[in-house]
């Protein structure tokens, strides 16, 4: 397979057992010389779900990438257009990860 576009779900995962947050997105990824290249766009438009995707990639990029058929893979998010489109990434990084946030008040 040269070339996949459809649907898919980007999933946040808190921890091992919880979803945080989970967006549909269209994704559209190319085979390249010995690699991939995917780019996307959130399906809904509102501004409710592109803030929550907002929120979620500047606490953490990395997201497990769901398809239909229930395989996944792990990526690093690239957001732009103001968070409605974004490039993906494999990530290959350790599966355990600290997220740091701070709220100030």
């Amino acid at each position: 397979m040269d070339r996949f576009e459809g649907r898919c779900w980007l999933d946040w995962w808190a921890n091992s057992s919880t979803v945080l947050g989970s967006v549909e997105v269209a994704i559209v990824i190319a085979a390249v010389t010995g690699d991939w290249q995917a780019d996307g766009r959130l399906v809904s438009a509102s501004d409710e779900d592109r803030e929550a995707f907002a929120f979620l990639c500047e606490l953490d990029p990395v997201f497990t990438l769901r398809f239909e058929d229930g395989s996944a893979l792990a990526v690093t998010v690239q957001p732009t257009d103001g968070h409605r489109r974004f490039t993906l990434t494999e990530y290959t990084g350790p599966v355990q990860r600290a997220v740091v946030n701070r709220i100030a008040l």
